[in-house]
């Protein structure tokens, strides 16, 4: 079998062993991840990510917080996108799912931790590899993200979003953070080490996100940033 063969074999069935993994080969698995992303989302509607903890048990505040959060968007029209797995993934999925809206999901494949929620919808499920590519697939088809308390991979799309807004390479929405408690000791340092030490960011860099702590001043900043600014594209 010949080079164009096992790449048009690996398209048609999916089986990517049949692509000899180097870095030239491996361009066609992720080319099939974004274009597979794009074709599903294309026409989602204006949806909202919420981010949090695949750790948290339904018995936490933030896991009902996050309930509360999504079906509060789903019921001004918004669909809600989540990373797909468990913890705060599910009760997002779950929120909107309950309420009758839109429930997306990005899952990532993970050697251990990730399987994807029950309260997705069907044709809104997404499986992705490459962290990376499902990072464009939040940004691009998202109009706002609920942060809620989360680890490394939390962050990671947190300040990838206010990384992407501060630097003008995407157009500016909406980034709430939900808790408090959980987000003080972060803020102190970004405003007293970044800011006001260091000289790393700008001071109105710090606009670029809103704490709150109750669900309905989460929905209630997206809601209030799109009297003003028309929904469209993110990029």
């Amino acid at each position: 079998m010949n080079s164009e063969e096992k790449i048009r074999n690996a398209f048609e069935n999916k089986d990517w062993q049949e692509i000899k993994v180097t870095d030239s080969w491996q361009i066609f698995k992720i080319m099939a991840e974004f274009v597979d992303g794009f074709e599903k989302l294309a026409k989602i509607g204006p949806c909202v990510s919420i981010f949090g903890s695949a750790r948290t048990k339904e018995n936490n505040v933030y896991y009902k917080m996050a309930e509360d959060i999504a079906r509060l968007l789903t019921e001004r029209g918004y669909g809600v996108i989540s990373g797909g797995g468990p913890g705060i993934m599910e009760a997002a999925n779950k929120g909107a799912y309950q309420a009758g809206g839109k429930s997306v999901g990005l899952n990532i494949e993970l050697p251990f931790e990730q399987f994807h929620n029950k309260y997705i919808d069907r044709d809104k499920l997404l499986e992705f590899d490459y962290f990376f590519v499902r990072k464009v697939m939040f940004m691009k088809y998202s109009q706002g993200f609920i942060v809620l308390p989360g680890g490394f991979g939390t962050l990671d799309e947190m300040f990838e979003a206010l990384t992407l807004i501060q630097t003008g390479k995407i157009a500016r929405f909406p980034i709430v953070l939900v808790g408090t408690a959980y987000w003080k000791g972060l803020i102190d340092w970004l405003k007293e080490t970044m800011l006001l030490k260091e000289h790393n960011i700008n001071e109105e860099d710090l606009n670029l996100f809103r704490l709150v702590d109750t669900a309905e001043d989460a929905a209630e900043h997206i809601f209030r940033f799109y009297d003003k600014y028309v929904l469209k594209p993110n990029f």
